[in-house]
């Protein structure tokens, strides 16, 4: 039996920049990068920053952080705060920081020329507070995945984990990519923190000293913040 249409369908699941400019369009977007931009910026959001999302970092990220009135986060270990989550916890309440990331905030930077209804941060510690904020519309989750050496893209486990949390919260109509996000999800709940510490960008984590940051990543509805994307820059959404 033939199923409804992928674009029928009430919530979509996607991997990627090419992911999120198939599926966008009159969609509330959910952008899902565990490790680490999705988590670091839901906990600085939370705490009254305000974040911009680069897809650069280098000379290019300071001319943005000087015309928006903002801060670059420094590089991870070299600063106070950076792309760690842990760096976010003491971030001061109305601090604007431009965060560069290849992934997740690459993702942000290219969302604002995107013809969606709203653009959302999700991950393990908001899941359930982005369902609610974006339930009963079309949603389009979008996970951001990792990249080889070589740029290649790279399946990240914590990502898919994450766009299942939000997916299994979400009603309506599903397309099979996000059933089966939320039935990895379900299956991985009661150890998700195990599951985060072994994969590959877990691993790569805490071999560089930051295990704090896994443990954030893996707390599943610690914070009810919805970072939403307002001109060039999340802040707290509404409800």
């Amino acid at each position: 039996m033939v199923g409804r249409p992928f674009r029928d369908m009430n919530v979509v699941c996607e991997w990627g920049l090419q992911g999120l400019r198939a599926s966008a369009r009159g969609r509330v977007v959910v952008i899902v990068d565990v490790l680490s931009f999705s988590t670091a910026t839901t906990i600085a959001v939370s705490r009254g920053a305000t974040i911009l999302p680069c897809e650069w970092n280098d000379e290019r990220a300071s001319a943005m952080a000087k015309a928006e009135g903002a801060e670059v986060a420094s590089k991870r270990g070299k600063g106070r705060f950076s792309l760690a989550p842990a760096s976010m916890r003491d971030v001061p309440r109305g601090m604007r920081l431009v965060l560069p990331s290849p992934n997740g905030s690459t993702l942000g930077f290219a969302a604002r020329e995107i013809d969606a209804t709203a653009i959302v941060i999700g991950c393990l510690r908001n899941a359930a507070a982005v369902a609610s904020w974006a339930a009963d519309r079309p949603v389009a989750v979008i996970a951001a995945g990792e990249k080889w050496p070589d740029g290649s893209f790279r399946f990240a486990i914590e990502d898919w984990l994450g766009a299942g949390a939000i997916v299994h919260h979400l009603s309506g109509s599903r397309s099979d990519d996000a059933e089966a996000a939320a039935a990895a999800f379900i299956s991985m709940r009661p150890r998700l923190r195990d599951v985060l510490a072994v994969s590959r960008s877990g691993v790569e984590l805490i071999e560089q000293g930051y295990p704090d940051d896994v443990e954030l990543a893996s707390e599943l509805d610690a914070d009810g913040a919805v970072p939403l994307l307002a001109g060039n820059a999340f802040t707290l959404a509404r409800s």
